[in-house]
C-alpha cells in the first residue's frame, strides 16, 4: 500500500480506441431497459495499456433482467391482498431489482395493480408473473419507447411510479476542506470522506484488500489488507441492471478510453466485469471529445447515470487508479 505511486492521468496515447462504458442500441434502437444509443458513450471499442482486450467487444453489458429476479419476497407492511377492491389499493413500490417469468408475491401484485392504472391489464392482481402480465408489460414497452423484452426492470418501473426512491439511499458526507486528504495522502473529492466521516461499509461485502461498491447507495470503499478503509466516494453507476453482484476482480485497465461512437474520452477505466458483449468498470467522468467538456458534473455524483461503468471525481479516479492494479478484488453489493 505505501509503495503506490502517483500518477497523473493521460489524455494522449489513444491512437487506439479503448474500452468504455455506456452500451449503443446496436440490437435495438429507441431501447430503455437497455442502454440507449442517446446515452453518453461509456462504451467503446478497446485498446487496453496493460492488458489486452478483444477490441470486437463493447464496454457495456447488455442487461438480461431475466437473471436479476432477487429471490426472497418483502411483502410491505399493509399491503393489499390479491383480488382486493381497486380503491383500496395503496401506492407501491417494488423490493426486488428485476421481475420476470417465475416471479410472485407481492411486487407481482405491485406490478399488476399499476399495469391495471395504466390501462395495460383489465383482470385483478393474481400475484404471479404470467403471461398475460408479460403482454401487458410488453404493450407498455412499446408505447412508451422502451426495451420491449416482457421483462420488469429499473426503466420499466419507472416509467410505471413503482420504482423505489434511489436517493433516500444515498449518503452524502460533507464536502471536506480544501486540500484535505485520505488516509494514503491522496487528495479528496467533493464527495469523497476518510476517517471518521466515511459511511460504514456494507455488510457481507467481503474481506482482504479490496474495492467495495454499493449499487444502491452509489458509493465505493478502498480497503486495505487490515480491513482499513482508506477513502470512501460517490460515483454514477448504471441506469440499467447490468451491474453484476458478487466477487469480481481487476482484470484490464486504460488510461483513456474512447467511447464507441468517438464522441467521448474515458479517462483511467478499469474493467472488472467481461460480460459476452462487453466491459463494465471504474473510469473519471466522461468528456467530449469535440471540447474537452465534461459530461456531468461532481455535485451529480451518487445519481445512476451510466449505461453500465461506474464514473468517478477525477481526484478519486486518479486514486483508484494507483490503488486498482490488476488482480485488486472488487466487491459488489
Amino acid at each position: 500500500m505505501s509503495d503506490l505511486s502517483k500518477r497523473p492521468w493521460l489524455y494522449g496515447g489513444v491512437g487506439v480506441v479503448a474500452a468504455a462504458c455506456i452500451v449503443a442500441a446496436v440490437i435495438s434502437s429507441g431501447s430503455s431497459e437497455m442502454v440507449s444509443s442517446d446515452d453518453v458513450a461509456d462504451l467503446a471499442e478497446t485498446n487496453d495499456s496493460t492488458t489486452a482486450v478483444d477490441n470486437t467487444t463493447l464496454d457495456v453489458t447488455t442487461p438480461n433482467e431475466s437473471n436479476l429476479v432477487v429471490e426472497g419476497l418483502v411483502v410491505a407492511e399493509g399491503e393489499d391482498l390479491v383480488g382486493a377492491d381497486p380503491a383500496s389499493v395503496e401506492e407501491c413500490t417494488l423490493t426486488q431489482r428485476g421481475l420476470g417469468g417465475g416471479s410472485s408475491g407481492s411486487d407481482v401484485i405491485c406490478l399488476q395493480e399499476a399495469l391495471r392504472e395504466a390501462g395495460y391489464l383489465d383482470r385483478n392482481p393474481t400475484g404471479t408473473y404470467d403471461n398475460q402480465t408479460a403482454a401487458a408489460v410488453q404493450a407498455l414497452q412499446t408505447d412508451r419507447d422502451l426495451y420491449v423484452d416482457g421483462l420488469v426492470g429499473r426503466e420499466t418501473a419507472l416509467s410505471l411510479g413503482i420504482w423505489p426512491d434511489e436517493q433516500s439511499l444515498v449518503v452524502r458526507t460533507p464536502a471536506p476542506e480544501p486540500g484535505a486528504v485520505d488516509l494514503l495522502g491522496y487528495p479528496l473529492s467533493s464527495v469523497a470522506s476518510a476517517g471518521v466521516d466515511t459511511p460504514p461499509l456494507p455488510d457481507n461485502s467481503g474481506t482482504g484488500r479490496r474495492v467495495v461498491y454499493s449499487r444502491a447507495g452509489q458509493r465505493v470503499w478502498a480497503v486495505d489488507r487490515n480491513e482499513v478503509v482508506i477513502r470512501s466516494w460517490l460515483v454514477s453507476g448504471s441506469k440499467y441492471n447490468n451491474e453484476l453482484p458478487g466477487t469480481h476482480e481487476v482484470y484490464s485497465r486504460s488510461e483513456m478510453s474512447t467511447a464507441w461512437n468517438g464522441k467521448a474520452w474515458l479517462p483511467q477505466m478499469i474493467r472488472w466485469l467481461r460480460t459476452d458483449i462487453g466491459h463494465i468498470g471504474f473510469h473519471a467522468i466522461p468528456l467530449h471529445r469535440e471540447d474537452d467538456s465534461a459530461y456531468q458534473t461532481e455535485d451529480e455524483l451518487g445519481q445512476r447515470l451510466s449505461g453500465g461503468c461506474q464514473r468517478q471525481a477525477n481526484a478519486d479516479a486518479a486514486f483508484l487508479w494507483d490503488f486498482a492494479q490488476v488482480g485488486t478484488k472488487v466487491v459488489v453489493v
